[in-house]
């Protein structure tokens, strides 16, 4: 048992995965520097009370740019096409004060909901140039305090179709990028799209993040060129494709070598439960299918996945609010996942996703950022099920939010302090 006065910190009682009964956790310089049953020091100390404790969500694909649209635009529309086209018009009004201010709302609730992990796609094309891509670049900035921001520049109107285009991805690349993006399905010329863009991901040593095949249609995919692009290039474990919704209409053998494929290419899925079930089969007049790819079912074949926000209250999806443990319980529940399966599904935004970025010191682990979340349940599983919301969260040690407990006022409780509603009433409890 450590016996160390020189902890900043001390979470006492918290239930971490992996121990059989609550530990502590000691922090020194913002970072991790004991776990043990019980820690003996005179530090500042927070009891967490038995309550469970992650190292925060991490969010894999998030579009922060063209979030908070619903307003300006008739939602009249209900596919991708329409959804793609409506933002197309926008966003050539867009500043950089406008993407900034709407991007700070959903990274506040982000944080609020314990998302200690992002990324951000920025749509980079001659019609918003670099504008959203430098208020991105501003947020990563002013939050970086409460949460890590990684911004993945990608042409959502296509590439070998849209020129200047490939300058502008070029230009961000040059000025800070961390990740390269694509959307084969809107250009003319898919493969040379994949094509091009592995080219710059080799030339500028970045990871790259596809939005692929998103449509119900499983009789032609981009899936296997990505695959064998990455086998080529070198790049397993540093290509990820999001949606692929396609996966979700293919027949159990279909799929079971397509998730073998890629586990072999070392290509990741991100699925985007909100979006993908919102947008896909809209043409169907009765059964609709879902359209939602099983990611519980690619993880027995060894392939890494997570599940991640998309949009937030604009064409593609008009709801929202940025929390990822919501996102995990509405996945579990489309597609059907019980109580034994409740542990990937955390693993789905939180450890896995964090592979998927590659992020090296990820997690509550000796030496790693003083990074994590309490939960206001006894497990993570728990808190899963009933959506248990996030009652704190720290970032390299230092607190970054809380939410109070709901406090419950009974007749005889408000009987006995007259003027306590008032009092709740007015700041939401306490």
């Amino acid at each position: 048992m450590p016996d160390d006065t020189a902890f900043d910190l001390i979470f006492r009682q918290a239930s971490l995965a992996g121990h059989d009964r609550p530990v502590d956790i000691g922090v020194r310089r913002g970072r991790f520097s004991a776990i043990a049953p019980v820690i003996t020091s005179d530090a500042p100390e927070i009891v967490i009370g038995g309550r469970a404790v992650l190292p925060g969500f991490v969010d894999t694909h998030v579009h922060l740019d063209k979030a908070c649209l619903l307003g300006r635009c008739g939602h009249l529309h209900g596919g991708l096409k329409e959804a793609i086209a409506a933002v197309s018009t926008m966003k050539r009004d867009f500043t950089v004060a406008d993407v900034h201010a709407r991007g700070a709302q959903v990274l506040e609730r982000a944080i609020g909901k314990g998302t200690t992990q992002m990324r951000s796609h920025v749509e980079v094309d001659p019609r918003i140039g670099l504008r959203s891509f430098e208020a991105l670049k501003a947020l990563k900035r002013d939050y970086a305090w409460a949460i890590d921001l990684s911004l993945c520049v990608f042409p959502q109107e296509g590439l070998t179709n849209d020129p200047g285009t490939e300058e502008l991805l070029i230009q961000a690349l040059r000025d800070g990028a961390d990740a390269l993006g694509g959307c084969p399905y809107t250009d003319t010329d898919p493969n040379e799209q994949i094509a091009r863009l592995f080219t710059l991901a080799t030339r500028f040593d970045v990871d790259l993040d596809f939005h692929l095949d998103f449509d119900l249609d499983a009789s032609w995919m981009h899936l296997d060129e990505v695959c064998r692009q990455t086998v080529v290039h070198g790049f397993g474990g540093r290509v990820a494709i999001g949606h692929v919704t396609k996966l979700s209409a293919l027949p159990p053998d279909a799929f079971a070598q397509a998730a073998d494929r890629l586990a072999e290419a070392g290509v990741a899925v991100t699925v985007l439960p909100s979006t993908d079930v919102y947008l896909m089969g809209r043409a169907a007049t009765h059964d609709v299918p879902r359209g939602l790819t099983p990611a519980h079912r690619l993880l027995a074949h060894g392939v890494t996945c997570s599940v991640a926000t998309n949009n937030v209250l604009n064409p593609f999806t008009p709801f929202g609010d940025a929390s990822l443990l919501r996102m995990a319980n509405f996945y579990a529940n489309v597609a059907q996942v019980g109580p034994e399966g409740f542990g990937a599904c955390i693993d789905l935004v939180t450890t896995l996703p964090a592979r998927l970025m590659n992020l090296r010191d990820y997690g509550i682990a000796i030496g790693n950022p003083a990074d994590l979340i309490v939960l206001d349940a006894p497990t993570a599983g728990e808190a899963l099920a009933g959506l248990a919301e996030p009652v704190m969260g720290f970032k390299s040690g230092r607190q970054s939010f809380s939410r109070p407990v709901a406090e419950l006022y009974r007749p005889a409780e408000a009987m006995a302090a007259p003027g306590r509603l008032a009092v709740a009433g007015g700041s939401g409890g306490s």
